[in-house]
């Protein structure tokens, strides 16, 4: 039985090298933002909406405790999963725990090509999304730091690059 969870900043490719690590392995991919709307029949910003942060989280500690049980998976978490409850320590229970780790300049840039809506970073200019970054990564350092195992996902800006750090987790995992 494998068990793989990805964590790390918004933006550091957490779907993106996990979609293409469960195709390597054979191995089934849930993305626990997908997840956790799926379930809900709700945007993630909708929940936000309606919610709150604090009932957003909530709901996603519950849905990661649920998705985290499945055999022969790779989940991303959502940037700010570990840092909530006892969420860190439960997924390294239960899983092998990656840190995709990435400089806040790089960060903020796969965040500009990207096209889904991030409800932390909304009506913010791109100065502001810059400190916002720096310091919400400063912060959750603490919590990505607990992850068993780390990948520099600093240079993955092309396809090429992106099968050199799926080749590189599987070496770290000796799968």
């Amino acid at each position: 039985m494998i068990r793989i969870i990805l964590i790390g900043y918004m933006g550091a490719g957490k779907t993106t090298v996990g979609k293409e690590l469960a195709k390597a392995l054979g191995l089934t991919f849930y993305d626990l933002d997908w997840y956790i709307s799926t379930r809900m029949r709700r945007t993630v910003k909708q929940i936000f909406d309606e919610r709150g942060e604090e009932g957003f989280r909530r709901i996603e500690h519950n849905m990661l405790h649920e998705v985290a049980e499945f055999e022969n998976v790779i989940i991303s978490c959502g940037g700010g999963t570990p840092c909530f409850f006892d969420n860190m320590e439960y997924m390294n229970q239960q899983a092998e725990t990656i840190y995709l780790k990435a400089s806040p300049e790089v960060l903020y840039a796969h965040l500009q090509m990207g096209k889904g809506v991030r409800p932390l970073l909304l009506n913010k200019t791109p100065e502001e999304v810059q400190l916002f970054i720096r310091e919400q990564l400063a912060e959750r350092e603490q919590y990505y730091s607990q992850a068993r195992h780390i990948a520099d996902v600093n240079l993955m800006d092309n396809f090429a690059k992106i099968a050199d750090t799926v080749a590189d987790i599987r070496n770290m995992l000796g799968v």
